[in-house]
C-alpha cells in the first residue's frame, strides 16, 4: 500500500472543497515500503538509545545531587574540626592543671585558696566537656577495650597482668571523636603476654 502525501501547495488555493485528486497530481515518493520500514527501525533504535542516555544522565545527576548534599552536610558537621583539635589541647592543659591542683590540696595541707582554685578548675573542666558533648565532640575512654588502629596509636606495650593481650591497659593522651569521626587518636599502652 502506498501512502499519499499532500501538501498545502497541492491543495486548491481557491478554498473550495478538495475533491478527488487527479492521479497525475499524486507525488511520487522515492522511498519504497522496505526502505520506510528500515528507516522506522533506525528511528526506533535512535529513540531507544536516546531514552537510555536520558535515563543514565538522570541517574548521574541524581548521584551528583546526593553526593553534593552529603558534602554540604559533612561540611556543616565537620567544619569545626580544626577548631575542635585546638580546643582539645586546651582541655588537656586544663585537665593536667586540675590534677596538679588536686594533688596539692591534701588533707595535711588545708590551703583554702588552693582548694577554691581546684573547685573552680573542676567546674570549668566539667562545663567544657558538656559543651564538647553538645557539639558532638566526645572523649574516648578506651581502657579495657580492644586496640583499634583507627582510634588508637600504640606508644608502649605493658605486661598483661589480668588483661587479655591486645587490650588497652593505659592511656597517655586522650583521644577525641567529632560526630563519630576520630579527630585525635588516643595514645595508648597495649597489654602483651609477658615472656618469662
Amino acid at each position: 500500500s502506498s501512502c499519499v502525501f499532500s501538501t498545502a501547495a497541492q491543495q486548491r488555493s481557491t478554498g473550495d472543497e478538495c475533491g478527488p485528486e487527479d492521479p497525475r497530481d499524486e507525488p511520487k515518493h522515492p522511498l519504497s515500503d522496505c526502505a520506510l520500514e528500515h528507516k522506522a527501525i533506525k528511528l526506533e533504535e535512535q529513540v531507544r538509545d536516546l531514552t537510555e542516555r536520558y535515563r543514565k544522565a538522570l541517574a548521574d545527576s541524581e548521584n551528583v545531587r546526593r553526593r553534593t548534599q552529603k558534602f554540604v552536610e559533612d561540611a556543616k558537621l565537620f567544619g569545626i574540626q580544626s577548631f575542635c583539635r585546638d580546643l582539645v589541647e586546651v582541655a588537656d592543659i586544663l585537665e593536667k592543671t586540675t590534677e596538679s591542683a588536686a594533688e596539692d590540696t591534701e588533707p595535711s595541707n588545708p590551703n583554702p585558696a588552693l582548694k577554691k582554685i581546684y573547685e573552680g578548675l573542676s567546674l570549668i573542666e566539667t562545663k567544657l566537656q558538656s559543651v564538647f558533648a553538645k557539639h558532638g565532640l566526645q572523649k574516648m575512654n578506651p581502657v579495657g577495650g580492644k586496640y583499634d588502629p583507627y582510634d588508637h596509636e600504640i606508644v608502649c606495650h605493658v605486661p598483661a597482668e589480668g588483661l587479655q593481650p591486645g587490650t588497652i591497659a593505659l592511656v597517655t593522651q586522650d583521644g577525641y571523636k567529632l560526630h563519630g569521626r576520630t579527630i585525635r587518636h588516643a595514645l595508648v599502652g597495649v597489654a602483651v603476654e609477658s615472656q618469662e
